[in-house]
């Protein structure tokens, strides 16, 4: 039997099956020879119903088997050594050094987009390009953006995997602030925004909304009241358990899933499914708008 400390549950019962003189003077006579109940009580001069009880407790930790033999009245359980040797290796996986890390994308550093009207970018200090003009998502002045929208559509982003060469990925994490997109801003507009990354489907957010109503803790003063203000800070994670949006379970997909050490680069896409049930557009906040000073920020978890 070879064990080490991440089988702590085995340990745990093999702890207690050798922590009496009993049981420990049971296995030396199993070393010897197959013997039912009767015949250890005899040779223990204790009685048979305790000997049953420190058989049972053996059984469990998996160091002795037993077979029930027909016998003159019934049948009788023999015994017999599982296994003539343990050793237990103090090594684990379990706790091993964890390793983190942190990238802030800005959202007009994406690689590649897809939208339609409405859209448009905005830097801190004003638009970048014309309104609803999907041509000028190309606008080199794009690396500025500090709030996107889109009406349908996507932007892509291509974050950093270097860190993950000769290593294994354990959780990705994924948040922005994101809320629907009308025309100006609308309390009754709800729009399904997805996440993929690699070109797997990570979840979606049902948003409710085209936030307004009051300002964005961020906003410049030059942004008007009756445009969007601000959104939600949503969460998408993937982990040897599947995805998630926030702390709801989304696919059964697991991280291995994603190859996010093999490939140049962790390819991430944000925007609405072609089927989408909810087609209400897209409003990307990086850290001047809105109510959260971040942009894109990916976690990775890894060792």
């Amino acid at each position: 039997m070879q064990l080490d400390l991440d089988q702590r549950e085995q340990l745990a019962r093999i702890g207690h099956a050798l922590s009496t003189e009993t049981r420990i003077q049971i296995l030396q006579l199993l070393c010897y020879s197959k013997l039912n109940i009767n015949e250890i009580a005899k040779r223990l001069a204790i009685p048979p119903s305790t000997v049953a009880l420190h058989v049972k407790v053996l059984e469990d930790a998996g160091l002795i088997h037993t077979t029930l033999k027909a016998a003159a009245h019934g049948a009788m359980k023999l015994c017999s050594i599982a296994s003539e040797e343990i050793t237990i290796s103090l090594a684990s996986s379990t706790y091993q050094e964890e390793q983190k890390e942190e990238i802030q994308m800005p959202i007009g550093s994406y690689t590649d987009y897809k939208v339609t009207p409405t859209c448009g970018l905005v830097s801190e200090k004003g638009a970048i390009g014309m309104e609803d003009e999907p041509r000028c998502f190309y606008d080199p002045g794009r690396t500025q953006a500090k709030l996107l929208w889109l009406g349908d559509g996507y932007v892509e982003y291509r974050f950093p995997n270097s860190f993950l060469l000769g290593t294994k990925a354990k959780q990705l994490e994924i948040s922005m602030e994101v809320c629907s997109e009308d025309h100006e801003y609308n309390m009754k507009c709800p729009s399904d925004l997805t996440v993929w990354v690699n070109g797997k489907e990570v979840g979606t957010f049902a948003c409710p909304s085209d936030f307004g109503g009051r300002r964005g803790k961020l906003n410049p003063s030059w942004w008007p009241d009756k445009n969007t203000q601000y959104g939600v800070l949503k969460s998408w994670i993937i982990n040897g358990k599947g995805t998630y949006v926030d702390e709801k379970k989304a696919t059964s997909h697991k991280i291995e899933e994603f190859e996010l050490e093999k490939k140049d680069y962790i390819l991430v896409r944000i925007g609405i499914k072609e089927d989408a049930k909810h087609k209400g557009g897209m409003n990307l906040f990086g850290d001047a708008f809105g109510d959260y000073r971040q942009d894109i920020k990916m976690i990775v978890y890894y060792g």
